[in-house]
């Protein structure tokens, strides 16, 4: 394909000089530049700007790759007028893109991205995706931060309608969230392209655990868990169960929150004492970090908000070849781990569903493909090749439609 021909435009409130822009933002267009010219628009916080190597470093990588770059700076406050002014800015940005020939695709990271460029396709017939990533609406809820019903409930739900009615395509991080925008809206999803491309991980990076000590059984948990969204009780009652299980066992939280208020959480007994020891890491010590432990354990609040939720740290873990103890509720999680027998389910706190669980994951245990099996797993659904290559088809069918 000309790459002249393919002129597209990445939107996102997401600062690429972040960890989550680099890791979900960067990574794809990286892959997707070689295909197409691209532009992209990113809200950078003031902290990372400041940081004038990173931006620099960020500035190479992105002329290393063909790929143009145009930061903005993210201002949070003041809460409602800020979005409402980062919205006027983008909706700028992209009709000057669009008059100047830079854009024949609008890619739009979120719901704010997303109703900007709903309004410019409108305007100029350039097509958009809408890469909805979470059910945002329910988050805010979920979070307290907006009322179901209030008048900007609604508003953002009209949006919502509107994004996936006219959309080129929508890309979810679920098939639960699939499921649920299919029966919330059956007259806008009909005939729509959906695809689900869940959050990928570097897995070249989280390569199968090399060295581990077989013998050792290390109960590990990876990530924050004092977010809100984390289910510390459950995190302890498995932590008890294991250590009343085995009197060898050990427990390993690798978390850059504090360690004594995780302590305070998942062991305010005391009980596990030494046996638990709470520590971060670097970024680039993550992997090695993982490849220690047995099992990871992953709780998270269930419901509505986090049907469209895709883990990360599970894409890390199972790449390490390392299986997971979850809970049902969270996006596709409950049916990944059933049906490639990565791991097991958690059905509560309660000690019998603890001892249930113990029981399933020893016998998993046994099973000598159980590391090849979770590399596997998660090289089938969460590499960043998967996500790119399925990126590029969706730009494909869009771009040769419009020519059509």
């Amino acid at each position: 394909m000309d790459k002249a021909l393919s002129n597209t435009l990445y939107l996102t409130r997401n600062g690429l000089l972040e960890p989550l822009g680099q890791s979900q933002v960067f990574a794809y267009l990286r892959g997707l530049s070689l295909d197409y010219e691209i532009t992209v628009i990113t809200y950078e916080k003031a902290e990372d700007l400041a940081d004038t190597n990173r931006v620099a470093q960020a500035q190479e990588a992105c002329v290393a790759h063909g790929i143009r770059w145009l930061p903005q700076k993210f201002r949070p406050r003041p809460k409602i007028i800020a979005p409402a002014m980062s919205m006027l800015r983008m909706s700028w940005l992209l009709w000057r893109e669009v008059r100047s020939g830079h854009c024949e695709l609008i890619h739009a990271r979120s719901y704010i991205p997303a109703a900007v460029a709903l309004l410019i396709s409108r305007i100029t017939g350039i097509p958009f995706i809408f890469d909805m990533r979470a059910l945002w609406p329910e988050e805010l809820i979920t979070a307290g931060r907006l009322k179901r019903g209030s008048l900007l409930h609604k508003t953002i739900v009209a949006i919502e309608r509107a994004c996936l009615k006219h959309a080129a395509a929508v890309v979810s991080l679920t098939h639960a969230a699939v499921k649920h925008l299919k029966l919330e809206y059956p007259r806008e999803m009909t005939d729509q392209r959906v695809e689900v491309i869940p959050t990928c991980a570097d897995l070249e990076r989280f390569d199968l655990a090399n060295g581990r000590n077989e013998s050792a059984n290390v109960h590990g948990c990876i990530g924050t868990v004092l977010s809100g969204w984390f289910r510390t009780d459950w995190l302890a009652a498995w932590f008890r169960g294991v250590a009343h299980d085995d009197p060898e066992a050990t427990f390993d939280i690798v978390t850059r929150d504090d360690a004594v208020l995780v302590r305070q959480c998942v062991d305010l007994d005391g009980c596990l004492g030494e046996r638990l020891r709470i520590a971060s890491c670097r970024p680039d010590e993550m992997p090695d970090a993982v490849s220690h432990h047995s099992v990871s354990a992953m709780f998270f609040t269930d419901g509505l908000s986090k049907l469209g939720s895709a883990p990360t740290r599970m894409a890390e873990v199972l790449g390490t070849g390392i299986p997971v103890v979850a809970n049902e509720g969270v996006g596709d999680v409950g049916k990944i781990v059933r049906d490639n027998r990565v791991g097991v389910i958690l059905e509560g706190p309660e000690p019998l569903q603890v001892e249930k669980a113990l029981i399933e994951l020893k016998d998993l245990l046994l099973d000598d493909d159980l590391a090849q099996r979770c590399r596997e797993t998660a090289t089938k659904l969460f590499s960043l090749e998967a996500g790119t290559s399925a990126y590029k088809s969706i730009y494909d069918a869009i771009l040769k439609k419009g020519c059509s």
